[in-house]
């Protein structure tokens, strides 16, 4: 009988896992990037998978970034070593081997509200195990109500880190 409840209890925890949905929002690209590189240093430190879809190629904005940061140099090429870029099909590629490898990531998600919308939709299928983190990021300069869009999750990104949204 304990078994079971233990594992009503594991299956709960996992289920509010993946309920939990996070967001954030940004102006520019550059803005993006300085407010997302604390948490993604963090995690990458942590030896954690970062994957970014994006609707657009970052890795030369990053490159600049990167450039005139006061990190050490072995960070700077950790970070500098995600792919920036807007390789969607790779990326849900690399998600299905991580998954096969049992393996976690953060994924972040953006762009305008129809791509975060479609790219979820594209990635929901493999991410059905609760081993990945997904961070939705709308410009909000795009936005036309970034309240009714807040009110979809339940934690928001800032460059402190992840906090409830109150």
């Amino acid at each position: 009988m304990p078994s079971i409840v233990l594992f009503e209890r594991v299956k709960k925890i996992m289920k509010n896992r993946n309920n939990t949905k996070v967001c954030a929002f940004y102006a520019s690209d550059y803005h993006f990037e300085m407010m997302t590189l604390p948490y993604i240093e963090k995690n990458v430190a942590q030896g954690k998978n970062v994957i970014i879809f994006t609707e657009n190629d970052l890795s030369k904005t990053m490159n600049v970034l990167l450039s005139n940061l006061n990190l050490n140099e072995n960070k700077k090429r950790k970070i500098a070593e995600i792919n920036w870029k807007n390789q969607d099909n790779k990326k849900i590629k690399d998600i299905e081997e991580l998954k096969l490898e049992n393996k976690d990531a953060i994924v972040f998600i953006k762009g305008n509200e129809n791509y975060i919308k479609e790219t979820n939709e594209k990635i929901k299928p493999i991410l059905d195990n609760g081993m990945f983190n997904i961070i939705d990021c709308y410009n909000i300069e795009e936005l036309e109500n970034v309240i009714e869009v807040e009110e979809k999750y339940n934690k928001i990104l800032n460059t402190t880190g992840i906090v409830d949204i109150n």
